[in-house]
């Protein structure tokens, strides 16, 4: 039974239950021809919503790997680059054989194998990593283009338990704008399939190379996206941990076509006090605490202002011959304000850029501050409103439900895992800000407001009644997660087996005879 089939049942009583809710609260003095080339030998061609870097068509010359585990030294020599030699970010070094492996036929997904096949006509490559091979593929049904991440299962289990959690936070971020839109997960006894939006326009990587550097009113539209969609996460209770313009593709070829935050491999859930210790990221855009092996939510603006940098001035602000070098001068944390273009850059985009790059994560700037910002106001077009939120967006969809519908809702709200409620957990907490375990009207409408939806009284007013299921006159959390969980924990088989039972009363297979 879908969840639309509710719509059709009569209205019954249910009797309210109680429920306990435990809520967890440098570089080289480099020369005004020196510009940044992020791997600028790789292929053209169109790039699916997920990070992965196309085939190399030639060895690059030189390259400065990355050292995904703290264990592991490999043993590198480094060329000198020639003069005016365009300098590529390291690349990661290819991941070492597992010693043990997942059986071809151990379930991931935990639902039903498929044959993608079947669903979709796959076409050609269109690039690959470590962890799989993007295709182009067709949706027989519908004729329309995504692109699908296959990830072969024959991994160790940490690299499997890490396409899961994968698989989970871009359902959690599904419908936010600028994050790569998520059609679906497949398995089969071979490989898992990520099914996902196309973006056609390339890197923002790839347009960083072709301009050099950009104006600050350009940079300033760029970053406002950067930075929103970096506090859009945070208040969802993700962090992505890979920010970098690789990661950052446009939707289309038009030159002011949307970014999409692509690859959440990386990405963790989080909460209040949670200190990660693994090593993740790129060698140019590492935060120093991850080098200190204890980093939190506060790496994403590291790298966002990193970024920033970038866009500016058309090089790394930290950058040397090796990777020791590249760490020592993120750690000595000195920036090079005084070569060009520096000199002819505004003070309001340097003061940004200081705040982003600070090395204490407790002194570092916030995205939500980092909105609000001078600089990003005035360049970045603030004036503009942003699209809905996907918070927003679920709301409004939630308000145009019958009764029924909202209760069904409420049931499976009360039954998912304590794993799918991990971002939700957060979000709610980003709301109660007084820590009630109740929203308000006030508190509904400032928590819509820092996502930068504007609503106005009388909507706020409609958004408010809906979610109140029980008209207590604020939202409790399983009305919040109700009305604000994603399409993909609706749609699961189980979630719509629970609703069901919760009106079959008698258990007898059938809801229309037991409510007669």
């Amino acid at each position: 039974i879908g969840i639309d089939a509710l719509i059709f049942l009569p209205l019954v009583e249910v009797k309210k239950k109680k429920h306990k809710v435990q809520i967890p609260k440098q570089k080289q003095e480099a020369n005004g021809q020196c510009k940044l080339s992020l791997l600028n030998q790789k292929s053209s061609g169109m790039k699916m919503g997920v990070g992965f870097s196309k085939v190399l068509t030639k060895k690059p010359e030189h390259e400065i790997p990355i050292n995904a585990s703290p264990d592991y030294t490999p043993q590198l020599t480094y060329k000198q680059p020639r003069k005016n030699l365009l300098i590529a970010p390291p690349l990661p070094l290819p991941p070492p054989k597992p010693t043990e492996c997942c059986s071809q036929t151990e379930p991931v997904l935990g639902k039903p194998y498929v044959k993608i096949k079947q669903m979709y006509e796959m076409k050609e490559e269109l690039g690959r990593g470590k962890f799989g091979v993007t295709y182009l593929c067709v949706e027989k049904a519908t004729g329309r283009a995504y692109a699908c991440k296959s990830i072969a299962k024959k991994k160790p289990p940490q690299e499997m338990e890490d396409v899961r959690m994968e698989v989970v936070i871009l359902q959690h971020l599904s419908e936010q704008h600028n994050i790569v839109e998520f059609k679906g997960a497949y398995e089969d006894r071979k490989n898992v399939h990520l099914v996902m939006e196309l973006c056609s326009g390339g890197e923002l990587f790839d347009r960083i190379v072709a301009k050099g550097n950009y104006t600050e009113r350009q940079a300033a539209k760029i970053m406002r996206q950067i930075v929103n969609v970096v506090h859009v996460c945070h208040f969802m209770g993700v962090m992505h941990r890979d920010l970098k313009p690789e990661n950052f593709l446009f939707a289309t070829k038009d030159e002011d076509a949307p970014l999409k935050l692509t690859d959440f491999g990386s990405s963790v859930f989080f909460h209040k006090g949670k200190v990660c210790t693994d090593f993740v990221g790129n060698a140019y855009y590492v935060a120093p605490e991850v080098l200190k092996r204890s980093h939190g939510k506060e790496i994403d603006v590291w790298n966002a202002g990193v970024i920033l940098y970038i866009l500016l001035s058309g090089v790394p602000p930290f950058w040397a011959e090796t990777e020791k070098g590249i760490f020592d001068a993120i750690l000595g944390g000195k920036l090079d304000m005084d070569s060009e273009p520096w000199p002819s850059i505004s003070e309001a985009a340097k003061d940004l850029v200081r705040k982003m790059l600070t090395c204490d994560p407790k002194e570092r700037i916030t995205a939500a501050d980092a909105l609000e910002h001078p600089w990003l106001k005035e360049g970045g077009e603030a004036s503009d409103k942003l699209p809905d939120s996907a918070v927003l967006i679920r709301m409004k969809r939630f308000r145009a439900m019958n009764q029924m519908k909202k209760l069904a809702l409420k049931v499976i709200a009360e039954n998912i895992s304590e794993k799918e409620t991990k971002g939700l957990i957060q979000m709610f907490n980003n709301m109660d800000t007084d820590g009630s375990g109740t929203i308000t009207f006030e508190e509904l409408k400032s928590g819509l407001f820092r996502l930068g939806s504007l609503v106005n009284e009388s909507e706020m007013k409609q958004l408010m009644d809906a979610a109140d299921i029980d008209k207590s006159r604020t939202i409790d959390y399983f009305e919040f997660i109700a009305a604000t969980m994603d399409r993909h924990k609706v749609e699961k088989e189980e979630s719509l087996f629970k609703a069901f039972q919760y009106f079959d009363k008698d258990n007898n297979g059938s809801v229309f005879s037991s409510l007669n």
